[in-house]
């Protein structure tokens, strides 16, 4: 069981994604355990206050070190276990990818911190195993980020997902972009499905699949397709 603890200033933020779609029927089937853990619970203001002014002058706040100190080491004594990952939602991270998402689902226990208003004090990052960003651009807290990551690592944990087979083919999990797709009914709007996915010839729609996904990821991300070993297969594929 991969077990998933967020600790965030807004719990009730989770609360409908985390009960809807793959992430609810996951943690029904009982491959998932998810535990929302509210900052604030371990405030020592009576107020509930976590954020203080930063030293040497500034604008904004810094969320408070003790509170995020304190909710880990809580999760800890739970867990009583060593192989945990404290994962800090961060511009500064490390960005993330279908190769990370891949990583972090073989662990069993995760743990998120989500920052809120101008970031954390520095010192919470010394008990931090992974900083992760989900990418260039600033957002108002680390839920969304937190959301994406436990949504992308969900579904990677076997038994999630309906078929065994279904991760393997997206997009990124072999460095290309996933072939395209089609569905009932057979002519829309003077636009037909491919002949070839008519055909039954199963290995002629592997080769069409294959040829369309190394396409595809040529014209929308050169980024990806310039770091893949093509083979002799593929390059006749192309031409």
């Amino acid at each position: 069981m991969l077990n998933i603890y967020v600790l965030t200033l807004f719990p009730e933020f989770f609360e409908s994604p985390f009960s809807v779609s793959i992430i609810k029927r996951a943690c029904d089937k009982g491959l998932v355990k998810i535990e929302l853990i509210d900052i604030r619970d371990f405030s020592h203001d009576k107020h509930r206050k976590v954020d203080d002014y930063p030293y040497g002058g500034g604008c904004g706040m810094v969320m408070k070190p003790e509170p995020i100190f304190e909710a880990v080491e809580y999760v800890d004594k739970k867990i009583n276990a060593k192989n945990r990952r404290i994962i800090l939602l961060s511009p500064q991270g490390k960005i993330f990818n279908q190769s990370l998402a891949q990583d972090l689902s073989k662990e069993e226990h995760l743990v998120f911190i989500c920052g809120h208003y101008e970031g954390i004090d520095e010192r919470v990052k010394t008990i931090v195993t992974d900083e992760i960003s989900i990418g260039d651009f600033i957002l108002t807290g680390g839920e969304v980020p937190a959301l994406a990551v436990v949504d992308a690592v969900i579904r990677l944990v076997p038994g999630v997902l309906g078929s065994s087979e279904s991760p393997h083919d997206e997009s990124f999990c072999n460095g290309l972009l996933e072939y395209p797709q089609y569905t009932r009914p057979q002519v829309y709007r003077n636009l037909k499905v491919p002949d070839v996915l008519l055909s039954g010839n199963h290995k002629e729609i592997e080769l069409y699949r294959r040829k369309e996904a190394l396409k595809k990821t040529r014209e929308k991300r050169p980024d990806l397709f310039n770091k893949l070993e093509l083979n002799n297969n593929d390059n006749r594929l192309l031409e």
